[in-house]
């Protein structure tokens, strides 16, 4: 992969950058702010970008309006929000979007540090991204369906419908999830059918618009 990082740390930008040469992708810019990230991709045309939310001058959500810039003016690059804070006030915008299927187009996600088990699980998210997939941490959707005043319709889902759901979030298959919850793929089935039933979403097979499908509920 060809990647951009924009993260204010430059202890974290240096760390992204060695983890991914580590594992042969190319760090074609590295940088701090949200103008100089709009500037590199324009440059460069990498095939995904890790944003951090919020960087100078303001440290609000500098990071994440750019991201939506990037999403609406390259879409042919991935974006992945890579930050300690979920901002709801711009997430669904940049969530939004989907990767089509007609043409080449980046993929979308929205990771917490803090909740990335490990190096792997980082650059697997990044790799899904890039190929036009999506990442997005169970927690995200979570945040966003609270803010929009609609949190409680999780209530009606069990223990392991939200565990499904979470994994639907991060661009699971229904045979990966089947995988990482050591069930069968028939039973992930039946629980896909029923939150769709619950949250009261048409079904869908593909993955990127069984997330839009979440998103879409957020605005309703």
């Amino acid at each position: 992969m060809r990647v951009v990082i924009a993260e204010d740390s430059a202890v974290v930008r240096a760390g992204l950058a060695e983890i991914l040469a580590d594992r042969r992708h190319q760090v074609v810019a590295a940088v701090g702010d949200g103008e100089a990230l709009l500037a590199a991709v324009a440059e460069h045309r990498p095939d995904v970008t890790v944003v951090d939310v919020r960087m100078p001058p303001g440290y609000t959500d500098e990071g994440l309006r750019a991201a939506i810039a990037i999403r609406r003016d390259h879409p042919e690059t991935g974006v992945l929000v890579f930050s300690q804070y979920v901002e709801t006030r711009y997430a669904a915008d940049l969530l939004r979007s989907a990767p089509g299927a007609s043409h080449r187009r980046g993929g979308v996600g929205y990771l917490l540090k803090d909740r990335v088990a490990d190096v792997g699980e980082f650059v697997e998210a990044l790799s899904r991204v890039a190929a036009g997939g999506t990442a997005l941490d169970p927690e995200v959707v979570s945040q966003l369906l609270a803010a929009s005043g609609r949190g409680d319709a999780l209530g009606g889902l069990t223990h392991r419908e939200r565990e499904v759901l979470g994994l639907m979030a991060e661009g699971r298959s229904n045979g990966a999830i089947a995988a990482i919850l050591v069930v069968s793929e028939r039973a992930v089935e039946k629980h896909v059918s029923n939150i769709f039933s619950k949250l009261g979403l048409a079904p869908s097979d593909a993955d990127h618009r069984r997330v839009l499908a979440v998103l879409r509920y957020l605005e309703a």
